[in-house]
């Protein structure tokens, strides 16, 4: 299992490679096995050209790809993603919308996000969480289903959520 915050927090000194690496050796990999593997995921998540950079030189967006590298660099089987998407400019989301979507095919993701828009297209299942309480579980469909047409897409989840929870725009 990986977690990847909603912050990540580079280490000064080490570049982006070298930060990818040392997420695999904490997670079990040799210096060896995690340095190589580092390779093999930093390009997957297209950051090779920034491998030799500082990690802490790179954008938000970049930041969180280098996340998603050191998750992938120790074989996870479940990546657990917090707000993946705040912050990053549309370019960035598309991005990892794609990333996501090829990676779902191998391994599961859980994603705790307020961003609604990315439901319909990105997301096979949604928990809707109040308190502690789930107010709702079901596919994206089912989801939007719950508010009346306002125009489909983010303004329908937002008002989905709302009858949800009690709080109707």
């Amino acid at each position: 299992m990986a977690w990847i915050p909603q912050q990540i927090t580079p280490v000064p000194g080490r570049t982006v490679r070298e930060q990818v690496a040392h997420a695999g050796w904490l997670k079990g990999l040799s210096r060896k096995a995690a340095w190589e593997a580092s390779a093999r995921t930093v390009a997957r998540v297209g950051l090779t050209q920034l491998a030799g950079r500082k990690s802490h030189q790179v954008s938000g967006g970049q930041l969180h790809r280098m996340g998603i590298a050191g998750a992938l660099t120790h074989h996870s089987e479940l990546i657990l993603m917090d707000e993946p998407t705040a912050g990053l400019d549309p370019t960035q989301r598309q991005m990892f919308r794609d990333l996501v979507a090829e990676l779902s095919g191998t391994m599961r993701i859980v994603v705790s996000t307020h961003q609604t828009e990315d439901l319909a297209d990105l997301y096979h299942q949604v928990v809707v969480l109040d308190q502690g309480t789930v107010r709702f579980q079901g596919d994206p469909h089912d989801f939007h289903a719950l508010a009346p047409a306002v125009g489909g897409g983010r303004e329908q989840a937002e008002a989905a959520y709302a009858r949800l929870v009690g709080r109707e725009v």
